[in-house]
C-alpha cells in the first residue's frame, strides 16, 4: 500500500503522524511511504532520517494526498485540506468527530474511509490509540492550571502545594478515567488538596487503593459536583463517552458557586466539553475568562510536547496502521473488531453510532456496507 504522511497545519500542532522508525516498519514489510517534506522536524524528527528509512519525500501536501492510498496524520482535517481527501482513501487520525458536525458533513462528502484513533477499542473495552494522548494530557491538566492560577493570568494566585502555614490548593477532578488518573497523579505529586469522582463505584475503589489517603473519593453526583465547585481553586474536566458528545456536568449557573479566580482546565473540550461554558482555544491564546473564572480550552494540549507524545502516539497506533497497510481496510475489519470499531465514515454514511446520535443522522452498518 502507499502510505502518505503529511504536515499538521492545525494551529500550534507540532507532532507529526509517523516517525523514522515507524516509516522502516512500513518499508520493511513491502509498503511505499511518501512524507511531507519536513513533516516531522517541529517533533525532532528531520527529512534526512525519513530518507534513511526508507520513505520519499515530497515537497507539498498536495503531492501526498494525490498518490497514497492511506493518509496517516495526528489531528482531523482541517478545512484547507478537506478538498485534498479523495474518494476510497483511507484516513487514519484522531478525528473526534461528536463535536463537529461541518467535518463530519465534509468526510462524507469526500468519500473517506475515515478511521479515528479515539474509537478503536480493545477486547478488554480499552482505547489504545487514546490512551497515550490521555495520559499526556491528564498530567498536562494539572501543570497548566497551575500555571493559570497566577494572578498574573486572573487566577485565584494561589500556590498548589501551598507552603508551611498556608493551606494547599485545592484540585477537583470529575473523572477517574485515564486523564482523570493522571492528573491526580500530578496533582498529589505537587502537593495539592486532590479530590475525585466518578461514577463508577469500582473505579473509586481502584483510585482509593491507589492514591490512599492522599485524596478524596467522591460519587459523581450533582450534589457532589456543586460541593467541589463551592470549595475549589482548579477544576480538570475528564469526562470521556467514547466517540460521543460529552454531556456537561458544570454549567453557566454553576460558575456563580466557584470562588472568583478559580481555574477550569476541560480535557474534554474536542468532545465538545464537560463544561458548558467552555470553547475550543490555542496554546498562544489559551484561557478567557467568564463570570470571574479562568478557562483553559486548548483541543490539542499534547501538541506543545511533541517529542514525547509524537513517539507515545504512533507506538500505539503503528500495529492497527500495519494492519491496515497488509490487509486493506476491509479485510482488516473483518480480521480485528478493534480496527472495525474506529471506522467512523465509510462510503459516504456515517458508521459510528455515537456520532450518528450526536447530530441526528442515520447510522449505517459498515458489514452491510462492505458486503
Amino acid at each position: 500500500m502507499k502510505i502518505g504522511c503529511v504536515k499538521e497545519i492545525k494551529h500550534h500542532e507540532y507532532r507529526v503522524g509517523l516517525t523514522p522508525s515507524d516509516v522502516k516498519s512500513y518499508i520493511s514489510r513491502g509498503h511505499k511511504v511518501l512524507m511531507q517534506k519536513g513533516a516531522g522536524e517541529a517533533a525532532g524528527f528531520d527529512d534526512i532520517e525519513y530518507k534513511k528509512a526508507g520513505a520519499e519525500i515530497a515537497d507539498n501536501r498536495e503531492k501526498v494526498f494525490d498518490n497514497t492510498e492511506m493518509i496517516i496524520k495526528v489531528k482531523e482535517p482541517v478545512p484547507e485540506e478537506y478538498g485534498l481527501l479523495h474518494n476510497g482513501q483511507i484516513l487514519y487520525t484522531y478525528l473526534h468527530l461528536a463535536a463537529d458536525r461541518n467535518l463530519t458533513e465534509n468526510l462524507m462528502k469526500t468519500g473517506v474511509k475515515a478511521v479515528a484513533y479515539e474509537t478503536i477499542e480493545d477486547d478488554d473495552g480499552k482505547l489504545p490509540c487514546l490512551q497515550p494522548m490521555s495520559e499526556i494530557a491528564g498530567r498536562l491538566a494539572v501543570q497548566e492550571g497551575a500555571k493559570y492560577l497566577e494572578k498574573t493570568y486572573g487566577g485565584r494566585g494561589v500556590l498548589l502545594g501551598g507552603v508551611p502555614g498556608v493551606s494547599r490548593g485545592k484540585v477537583a477532578i470529575i473523572g477517574g478515567g485515564v486523564v482523570g488518573t493522571n492528573a491526580c497523579k500530578i496533582a498529589t505529586g505537587m502537593g495539592a488538596d486532590v479530590t475525585i469522582l466518578d461514577i463508577s463505584a469500582t473505579r473509586l475503589e481502584y483510585l482509593d487503593d491507589i492514591f490512599g489517603s492522599r485524596i478524596t473519593t467522591l460519587y459523581s453526583t450533582d450534589a457532589n459536583i456543586e460541593k467541589i465547585l463551592i470549595e475549589s481553586d482548579l477544576i480538570i474536566g475528564a469526562i470521556l463517552l467514547t466517540g460521543a458528545k460529552a454531556p456537561h456536568l458544570v454549567t453557566r449557573k454553576h460558575l456563580k458557586l466557584m470562588k472568583k479566580g478559580a481555574v477550569i482546565v476541560d480535557v474534554a473540550v474536542d468532545q465538545g466539553g464537560c463544561v458548558e461554558t467552555i470553547k475550543p482555544t490555542t496554546h498562544d491564546d489559551p484561557v478567557y475568562v467568564v463570570d470571574g473564572i479562568v478557562h483553559y480550552g486548548v483541543t490539542n494540549m499534547p501538541g506543545v510536547v511533541a517529542l514525547s507524545s509524537t513517539k507515545a502516539l504512533t507506538s500505539a497506533t503503528l500495529p492497527y496502521g500495519l494492519m491496515i497497510a497488509e490487509y486493506g481496510l476491509e479485510e482488516a475489519c473483518r480480521q480485528s473488531d478493534a480496527i472495525k470499531s474506529g471506522v467512523n465514515i465509510y462510503k459516504g454514511k456515517c458508521v459510528y453510532p455515537n456520532v450518528a446520535k450526536a447530530f441526528d443522522m442515520p447510522c449505517s452498518s459498515i458489514d452491510a456496507l462492505m458486503d
